[in-house]
């Protein structure tokens, strides 16, 4: 058996006492998920990270288990050919037929003409295993318990073996860029283990130095989306130092005897993009040996701290805080009320997102976050960046759950995509600008995916830079908007006003030949299609970009006539329209749909994220969108999924349904996760054969939570806009709105009580409740006591206190 994960990996055990954590059981307040037994399965382990090194940590008595990823271990390479040689030449071919209502031709055309190639694509790889194996003896085991602590970001296991009780502690530190394993005993001389490492079926070498070091090196190899030839080489080392006891001798191991206390320091390093991993291990493992474990661990809380803490949330008590979690998933399962469980599932996406993305990771998050089990890497789909709404989802957590920092991993995927995407513009569809499609990869892939129904989306990376806008409306930060936002959304624009072609007969400007992902029609001669001009998803998309990019340039007070140009080309976009059935159209046409049951609805992205469509704006198509949903979601056979259930609760948020929102976060947690609150993809869906953690249904789960509290949009703050009656009594406190605000609220018995708005810059700020509003405390600002909607200015650190009128009923 091969030793060693895929990656530079060292262990290192020091000097120094341990600092223990919490050992009592949580209080309802604490922010744990704890259990009173080990983990039997990948999705029953904990997850601890960095931004770039992730662990899973199964808590054995016997064998300890920590799953081993990084997020740089990919395999495949970059290409400069993955585009169709023959796609320009035929794509007027194409459209022709598309106009010409000859679909099914339209399909064969760009099946054989328009997709992309994925050759040596690649995936995100796990890394390896570490084990640490332990001899107790005849020595009963009790008094177990294992947690991971989401305000601390530690994962703890305890136990007390005959007369020994054992603590061991893991946590992954961005401040010195380590996985640390921390072993401890109250008796002294009582820690013994050997410790090892399995890089699985990668191919990796090991050597022995010294009793007390190991010598790692390989390759991200494997055949399922590459040739077996290409990706990512690492390399790693193990190093060992003893306080106390003492060193035996083994083949590929490290085995220690008799010691009092040992700290594992976990080093992991790839040569992804001309990093190089032995000097990166040496430099971090001689980092962590100068500092003492209790300063190492410091530094990790406050770190942490520093972004957890931004954010309070309280949703309501429960009797079942006292029991471990995965009891208390199962009586939620079963139907209990926890409204403590849902705000430590808020939290959790929150702490997910801290660990997998820091400002200063290599990469953003996959559809695994940086957490592989080996399961999405072996599917056809890949462990990747899927673009119609995976890794947009992994990041809607970032502005309004006050972690903008996180966001910068995307940020930089996004701007690397320029390049690439400019080549697949000029040789797929003959224009300037850059376009990305379906997917990306860590190697700048920017071409149509292979298949029809998907491959050819063309608003991918529309989408995904959509974040970038995002981010400044939250911030207004200017600086950022002119150097990296405006720049990014400019020249996809560029590409958009030359790729644009006019509809024939209606006369818009539809994009083209691009399908509304994943979802399939039945054209008027009975044939199954997939691809046509302006699916709604991309026109909604498309007016996003040109009107983001007309503010930023009024903003900016830049680029004038590419800013007229901008505004003719809204003018000629399509309308949203309402189809046979009262529901908001996919396409153009009013086509019958093939797949009714479908996971995706994008055309529904005009509710959320964006706000094309809202119920006072828009009330006709908000109430399209709700049959769409309905329609979707009343068939027996719907593929209900964990990121499409996330995705119902921002859309019913915005629709200002409380209780379908609220049916939607129950029906997450208990259908859509396991013991240890990851979300998964169900077996049965998209080709698995079994459940596979995927981060979406967390990280979307969590915005929408947020959602149901507090929206801003169209120049409005929206206090407590969907608050279920579950959550009748709580408060909230660091939530960000558009415009530069930090908003906290309480509320009980369903109505609010009182909010503060922060301001971060100077600006005017309109703020709407549910009941008339009046302010307190000193104050020159004055509403009208009837009126539920209050505007005001207000300047860079200020706060202004509300409240609602006394006597005043509840308006819309």
């Amino acid at each position: 058996m091969t030793r060693i994960a895929i990656g530079a990996v060292i262990v290192s055990i020091l000097l120094g006492g341990l600092v223990p954590c919490e050992a009592e059981p949580p209080a309802e307040d604490a922010w744990k998920l704890w259990y009173t037994q080990p983990a039997e399965r990948w999705m029953d382990s904990v997850p601890v990270g960095n931004g770039r090194v992730g662990a899973m940590v199964f808590g054995g008595v016997e064998r300890e288990r920590i799953a081993l990823n990084e997020s740089t271990v990919w395999s495949g390479e970059p290409r400069d050919d993955h585009e169709n040689p023959e796609a320009l030449a035929h794509l007027d071919e194409i459209r022709e037929a598309i106009f010409e209502g000859r679909y099914a031709e339209a399909d064969q055309l760009s099946k054989q003409y328009l997709m992309g190639r994925q050759t040596n694509f690649g995936t995100h790889l796990p890394m390896g295993d570490l084990f640490l194996d332990f001899d107790h003896g005849d020595a009963a085991i009790e008094e177990y318990r294992r947690e991971l602590d989401l305000d601390c970001a530690i994962a703890t296991t305890t136990y007390r073996a005959g007369d020994a009780r054992f603590t061991r502690e893991v946590f992954a530190t961005n401040v010195d860029d380590l996985l640390v394993i921390r072993l401890t005993c109250d008796q002294p001389g009582r820690v013994s283990f050997a410790a090892s490492l399995d890089g699985g079926d990668k191919p990796t070498m090991l050597r022995k130095e010294h009793d007390e070091s190991l010598i790692i090196t390989g390759d991200a190899y494997e055949t399922r989306h590459s040739d077996g030839t290409c990706g990512v080489h690492f390399r790693g080392q193990v190093m060992v130092r003893l306080h106390g006891g003492r060193f035996v001798p083994a083949e590929d191991q490290v085995v220690v005897e008799d010691a009092d206390a040992a700290t594992l320091l976990v080093a992991i390093n790839t040569d992804y993009q001309g990093r190089e991993p032995l000097m990166l291990c040496r430099s971090q493992i001689l980092g962590g040996v100068s500092k003492l474990y209790e300063q190492m661990r410091a530094d990790h809380v406050a770190d942490h701290q520093a972004l957890f803490r931004r954010v309070d949330i309280e949703l309501g008590t429960t009797d079942a805080a006292p029991l471990p979690t995965d009891q208390r998933w199962e009586q939620f399962r079963q139907g209990g009320d926890d409204p403590h469980l849902i705000a430590t599932f808020f939290q959790y996406g929150r702490y997910l997102l801290i660990a997998g993305s820091r400002e200063n990771s290599p990469l953003p998050m996959n559809l695994q976050g940086i957490w592989n089990d080996n399961l999405a890497c072996q599917m056809g789909w890949t462990c990747d960046y899927h673009m119609d709404i995976n890794t947009q989802q992994n990041y809607w957590p970032a502005e309004v759950g006050n972690l903008p920092e996180c966001h910068e991993p995307l940020f930089r995927l996004i701007e690397s995509l320029r390049e690439p995407g400019r080549r697949t513009a000029r040789k797929t569809y003959g224009c300037e600008g850059w376009v990305c499609h379906i997917f990306t990869n860590a190697w700048g892939f920017t071409s149509q995916g292979r298949s029809l129904g998907w491959g050819a989306f063309v608003t991918g990376g529309v989408w995904l830079a959509s974040h970038l806008w995002d981010h400044y409306e939250f911030t207004q930060d200017r600086e950022f908007l002119a150097q990296r936002a405006y720049p990014v959304l400019k020249e996809s624009a560029e590409f958009f006003l030359e790729y644009m072609v006019e509809h024939p007969e209606y006369g818009w400007l539809v994009t083209g030949p691009s399908p509304s992902p994943e979802n399939h029609f039945y054209a008027p001669d009975g044939s199954r299609c997939s691809e046509t001009m302006g699916p709604t998803c991309d026109i909604v998309l498309v007016r996003d970009l040109f009107a983001h990019c007309v503010e930023a340039s009024h903003i900016l007070d830049d680029d004038p006539a590419f800013r007229a140009k901008l505004e003719g080309a809204l003018e000629k976009l399509p309308p949203f329209q309402i189809g046979k059935y009262g529901q908001l159209q996919e396409w153009l046409e009013d086509f019958e749909e093939a797949l009714p049951n479908h996971r995706t609805t994008s055309h529904l992205l005009a509710l959320y994220p964006s706000d094309q469509i809202t119920p006072r704006t828009t009330p006709e198509l908000a109430k399209a969108c709700r049959v769409t949903i309905d329609r979707r979601v009343n068939r027996p056979d719907w593929e209900d999924v964990e990121w499409s259930r996330a995705n119902l609760i921002n859309f019913h948020a915005r629709l200002l349904n409380p209780e379908l929102a609220y049916e939607s976060v129950r029906i997450l947690l208990q259908n859509h996760t396991d013991k240890n609150l990851l979300t998964f993809s169900a077996a049965g869906i998209a080709g698995a054969k079994e459940n596979i953690f995927i981060i979406d249904g967390n990280s979307g789960g969590t915005a929408g939570i947020a959602e149901m509290l507090l929206q801003s949009y169209g120049g409005e703050i929206q206090l407590l806009p969907a608050l279920p009656k579950a959550w009748a009594n709580g408060h909230v406190k660091g939530l960000r709105a558009r415009g530069g605000f930090e908003v906290d609220m309480t509320w009980n018995e369903g109505r609010l009580a009182s909010s503060t708005i922060h301001a971060t810059v100077d600006g005017p700020c309109r703020v709407r409740s549910p009941q008339p509003l009046q302010f307190e405390g000193e104050t020159t600002k004055a509403a009208r006591p009837e009126s539920n909607v209050v505007t005001f200015t207000m300047k860079a650190g200020e706060q202004v206190r509300l409240a609602p009128t006394i006597g005043q009923t509840d308006l819309p």
